[in-house]
Order: C-alpha cells, then sequence, then structure tokens
C-alpha cells in the first residue's frame, strides 16, 4: 500500500484503479495493472439496471477503496470484488501505532 498525501495528513492507498468501462452486462475495470471483467448482475441489480448515463457516473475513491455511483447511490469496494480478505491488527500492534 502507497502513502498519497492529501493535505498535511497522509493517505493509505489500497489500489490504483485504472479504468472503469462498460461493455453490455459487463463491467471491466483496470485495478493494480491487472484487467478484471464482471457480470453485472452477480456484483450490483443497481448497476445492472442503471442507464448508460447512470453507469457512467462514477467516482473513485482517493485511495483506491472503491467505486461510487451517486446517481443511483452504489458502492463497490474494490477487495470485495477481487476477494481480499484483511486480517485486523492485533491489540499490541494498534498499541503501537
Amino acid at each position: 500500500m502507497e502513502q498519497v498525501p492529501t493535505g498535511e495528513a497522509k493517505l493509505t492507498r489500497y489500489h490504483e484503479i485504472e479504468k472503469v468501462l462498460f461493455k453490455d452486462d459487463t463491467v471491466i475495470i483496470m485495478v493494480d495493472g491487472k484487467e478484471y471483467s464482471f457480470a453485472l448482475t452477480d456484483i450490483s441489480q443497481r448497476l445492472a439496471k442503471a442507464s448508460p448515463a447512470e453507469r457512467a457516473a462514477y467516482e473513485i475513491s482517493p485511495s483506491g477503496y472503491g467505486i461510487h455511483w451517486p446517481l443511483i447511490d452504489e458502492d463497490l469496494s474494490i477487495d470485495g470484488l477481487l476477494g481480499i480478505n484483511h486480517q485486523p491488527r492485533s491489540s499490541s500492534a494498534k498499541m503501537a501505532v
């Protein structure tokens, strides 16, 4: 994970989301240099039912954690799409921070 400066604080960058595009009933996302395709009906009924204009109006989170579609109030996490599970930090690790 990369540290990204945002004003005075540093933001942890989880992923580099390079592109998001739709082809028929599929979304294609370029994440960390790799291309992934997902059937919309498998990941989001809201996106599956959205118009092309609603699908095109997305925002990528500054940290690269996910993608937000404000017109349909939908959010997808990249970790969730890719099946990545993060382990919570132990109590001793939290105290050391």
